[in-house]
């Protein structure tokens, strides 16, 4: 025979237990959420994005810049890209989170997303991209490009619109493959190559590739921009909708990669390149 009252102790006692358990769960889920966030950054291997590279190194060799900065619980996975589009097609199909890019493929990105899909975080870098030429080209004004070929890192990329820019502003017809003078959209390292073969009358590019076109294919600058804004942090809106505990920081981590070590910065990129 139950004895009176014994029914009632055991569920306020079952009661009171899953509370205090489902509280456990919950802070251990949290705590877990945590340590596991996970940050994807992409940069290109160019001078004008030196935070993003210099942290990219710093990070290979275990030194952790930014993750220091943007607490314990953040770690970073790094991705490189040749040029904007490439980059932004990555924000726009969620496989990065935050990528440093031109202005170019940034606004476009906004005006194709109807400017739901991704946010600038604070400016990176300004000047760092010029016209190389021939070192033995005659060519000055835009109207002396008709019927030459100049390269560009992507179709569409903040330099491939200045190039396309500058040839219309000297009245040339210039289409996606074609017109007076042809844009050729090549990734950096193989404009390197062309531009030694003379296959290429000019080169529209950033740093390091100005001065290596420069020094190791004998061209010589012919138009210059260092006021031009080069690079931006640009981030998901899905992520910052999400994480805007972390965005103050990021922005901070941003500003303050200005002030790197130049010797630190230098040894760690050398050994992670």
């Amino acid at each position: 025979m139950r004895k009176p009252g014994s029914g009632h102790a055991r569920p306020q006692w079952c009661g009171a237990f899953c509370l205090v358990l489902a509280a456990v769960l919950l802070l251990s889920s949290s705590a877990v959420s945590l340590a596991q966030t996970v940050l994807r950054v992409g940069h290109f291997p160019n001078v004008t994005h030196a935070q993003g590279l210099i942290a990219h190194a710093f990070s290979r060799q275990g030194k952790t810049w930014f993750e220091q900065r943007l607490g314990p619980e953040v770690t970073i996975q790094w991705f490189v890209y040749n040029a904007g589009p490439s980059a932004i097609e990555a924000v726009l199909a969620k496989s990065i989170d935050l990528t440093y890019v031109g202005p170019n493929p940034a606004i476009n990105a906004y005006a194709k997303s109807r400017g739901e899909e991704v946010r600038i975080i604070s400016g990176a870098a300004n000047g760092g991209s010029a016209l190389v030429v021939q070192g033995d080209s005659t060519l000055k004004l835009p109207a002396d490009f008709r019927g030459k070929r100049i390269a560009t890192p992507q179709l569409g990329n903040t330099q491939d619109v200045a190039a396309r820019s500058w040839l219309i502003s000297g009245g040339l017809r210039i289409t996606q493959m074609g017109g007076d003078a042809q844009v050729v959209p090549t990734a950096n390292p193989d404009q390197l190559l062309l531009f030694k073969q003379k296959q290429l009358d000019g080169v529209w590019t950033v740093e390091p590739w100005v001065s290596l076109l420069e020094t190791e294919a004998g061209g010589k600058v012919l138009v210059e921009e260092p006021e031009a804004v080069t690079t931006l942090l640009v981030a998901r809106r899905e992520f910052l909708d999400g994480r805007r505990d972390i965005v103050p920081k990021i922005r901070r981590c941003a500003r303050g990669a200005d002030r790197m070590d130049p010797q630190e910065s230098g040894r760690s990129t050398a050994a992670g390149a």
